[in-house]
């Protein structure tokens, strides 16, 4: 998003972190598989695309504006606070991530909002691939609240770019099938989103899914009573419990799912005729 930063850097490191990824989950995987790992994988990256196409033509014509105007005008908190450069983006980015938790909170909490979110929650495997698996219907509803984190909080489009890109790597990386050494996941999530907090956020249990919802900085979910790293790795089912049958995620149906009528997500063993 600015001029002097090379246009591919974003998408080597996101291509670079995918790949490591992979390859990690291969060796070192943290749950058993349920579904082939190639269809898996396919489905959600054409999911992606999807996304990445059609947000692509709709977030940069309108938040490159966004924070341009907002650096030209003077607008938001970091701005007025006036610190140097380099702390500047530090705390934008920090406030970014801040408010991005927020709209992950309101994405599981008002309807409309998570008859898209579902999405990526109705996946029966978790990894890195599951990152990309965003509905293009909750990419385009959050261009508007994308606009007014950066207007609110004084963002340039350079900060915007470099949030965005570790954004990216940080959500590769905890939603990724990886069993990290225990001890050194325990400290790592004193900070970050690891594999094994994230994966908690994946389970068919409603309490457990309402958690854990920061997705670069673990702080957000202490400092609002919202953590849980209480649940073992091997009571975890992923998924949702009214999306447990491989017709319910095919590629056609994932796309139309928020369209269709919404199920009881959470009941047990629910037999819907749609």
């Amino acid at each position: 998003m600015k001029a002097e930063v090379p246009f591919w850097i974003s998408p080597a490191v996101i291509a670079g972190v995918f790949l490591a990824m992979l390859l990690a989950e291969a060796v070192r995987p943290l749950r058993a598989r349920v579904e082939p790992k190639l269809r898996h994988t396919i489905r959600n990256l054409s999911t992606g695309g999807i996304s990445l196409a059609v947000t692509t033509l709709l977030q940069t014509p309108l938040l490159v504006p966004v924070a341009e105007w907002a650096k030209h005008h003077d607008v938001g908190i970091v701005r007025w606070l006036r610190l140097p450069e380099p702390w500047s983006v530090v705390v934008a980015i920090i406030l970014l991530d801040y408010t991005l938790w927020w709209w992950h909170w309101a994405n599981h909490t008002v309807p409309m909002l998570w008859r898209f979110h579902l999405v990526h929650h109705v996946d029966l495997d978790l990894d890195s691939s599951t990152a990309l698996r965003i509905h293009f219907g909750e990419l385009t509803l959050s261009i508007v609240y994308r606009a007014a984190q950066i207007v609110a909080i004084g963002a340039t489009p350079f900060t915007v770019w470099l949030w965005q890109t570790i954004l990216f790597a940080s959500i590769l990386f905890h939603h990724g099938n990886l069993r990290l050494p225990r001890r050194f996941e325990r400290l790592l999530v004193r900070v970050f989103v690891t594999p094994r907090m994230h994966g908690i956020h994946h389970s068919d249990r409603r309490e457990e899914t309402n958690s854990n919802w920061s997705s670069l900085l673990s702080i957000w979910d202490p400092l609002h009573g919202t953590l849980r790293l209480d649940v073992p790795d091997e009571t975890i089912t992923i998924g949702v419990p009214a999306y447990r049958e491989p017709g319910d995620v095919s590629f056609p149906r994932i796309q139309l799912l928020p369209l269709l009528p919404q199920r009881d997500d959470w009941r047990r063993g629910l037999q819907v005729e749609d």
